[in-house]
């Protein structure tokens, strides 16, 4: 990772505890505030898919992976958006769904490292809190008040978690 790099991680970072704290702080907005950041937030990761399968990874094997998981992430994104009007039941089961399968997908790809020999222990960390904030939500499920402080909480780990990855020390592999 380079020094920019490091940079925008920081700065991303920090600009996730501030939402996440603002969420906390002000929990009757906090909902529709929640909503559009993870709207946005999806919507410019699948732009950046894409922006990355037209540019570099057409010209990849398995290139087309990208293709589609730009296009799923943006339809996700823009179907999001669309969720202002919907019971907040919906939209908080749709954050626990996501939760979830983000929390098994870092179990697995931690397991994976583990087996390959590499650092999986944070990997596996983050899944599993992943996890356990989608049953927080479940139990939780009746109050939103506590969901959207949930909500926020996990802005906020996911945020330290960036930065603490951007300090990190990266191998740099040479080939001779």
């Amino acid at each position: 990772m380079g020094k920019l790099q490091r940079i925008k991680n920081v700065m991303i970072g920090i600009l996730t505890i501030l939402c996440g704290v603002l969420i906390m702080l002000y929990p009757d907005t906090g909902y529709l505030v929640m909503l559009s950041f993870l709207s946005l937030a999806l919507i410019i990761s699948g732009l950046r898919y894409l922006g990355y399968y037209f540019t570099m990874a057409r010209f990849m094997v398995g290139g087309k992976a990208m293709l589609f998981i730009g296009m799923i992430t943006l339809d996700v994104g823009m179907f999001t958006f669309t969720m202002f009007d919907l019971p907040r039941a919906y939209v908080l089961f749709y954050l626990l769904l996501y939760h979830a399968f983000t929390g098994l997908i870092d179990i697995l790809r931690g397991l994976e490292a583990r087996r390959l020999g590499s650092s999986w222990r944070l990997k596996v960390i983050h899944g599993a809190v992943n996890i356990v904030i989608a049953l927080f939500c479940i139990i939780f499920v009746r109050s939103l008040n506590v969901l959207v402080y949930i909500y926020g909480l996990g802005l906020i780990y996911s945020a330290v978690i960036r930065i603490s990855t951007a300090f990190r020390k990266t191998a740099i592999v040479y080939i001779q």
